[in-house]
């Protein structure tokens, strides 16, 4: 799909160079730079997922959900 966009022409002019130094086009370098944002921004299916369950069946957390957190997270390096 073709499209138009603007953007400032220190923008253009950085995106140019890259795509030179990675030898690839500009439209893939957009591709590729959009993916990225996508992928760092959309919601993940797995967490579309978890979000409604929890969404169905409350937050509410128990007695052995709490002590199960607290066990887990004294393993994590902080």
């Amino acid at each position: 799909m073709k499209v138009a966009i603007s953007i400032p022409d220190e923008v253009f002019s950085e995106g140019e160079a890259l795509a030179k130094q990675f030898g690839t086009s500009r439209s893939e370098l957009y591709r590729r730079a959009l993916g990225e944002f996508i992928g760092r921004h959309a919601e993940a299916p797995v967490t579309r997922a978890m979000n409604e369950a929890i969404d169905a069946i409350g937050a509410a957390s128990d007695d052995f959900s709490a002590a199960a957190s607290r066990h887990v997270l004294r393993k994590v390096d902080w």
